[in-house]
C-alpha cells in the first residue's frame, strides 16, 4: 500500500496528540490512524518528516519499548536526550511501561 496523504495526515495528527512525557509504539499509531497492520508505514512516514517539522517524531519508538535506533549512534543518543528531556523515564534501554499513552 502506497502512502497516501490522508494516512500521512492522520499520522501526524496521532503523533500530535501524544503528550509530553509519554510515547507511543509504531503500532499504536497506525491503530488510532485507522491502519492496525501498517505499523512500518509509520517508521515510513516519520523517516520523510519535513527538517523543520514540528512533529514529536521521538515519541514514537518500538513495540519492545525501546528506541529503534542502533543504541551507540547518534540519532539515538538524540532521541533518548529529547525524550528524557520530556520527562520519558528508562531502566537501561528500555522505556518504562507506565511512559507510554494508554490508548
Amino acid at each position: 500500500m502506497a502512502v497516501d496523504d490522508n494516512f500521512r495526515e492522520i499520522v501526524w495528527t496521532v503523533i500530535m496528540s501524544i503528550p509530553p512525557g509519554k510515547v507511543m509504539s509504531y503500532g499504536q499509531v497506525a491503530r488510532l490512524a485507522g491502519y492496525p497492520s501498517h505499523a512500518r508505514m509509520v517508521g515510513g512516514i516519520l523517516k520523510k518528516l519535513p527538517a523543520k517539522s514540528k512533529i514529536p517524531w521521538y515519541r514514537v519508538v518500538n513495540a519492545q519499548g525501546k528506541i529503534s535506533f542502533p543504541v551507540d549512534s547518534a540519532a539515538y543518543l538524540r532521541q533518548r536526550q529529547q525524550l528524557e528531556d520530556d520527562g520519558v523515564a528508562f531502566r537501561g534501554d528500555k522505556i518504562l511501561p507506565a511512559m507510554f499513552v494508554d490508548y
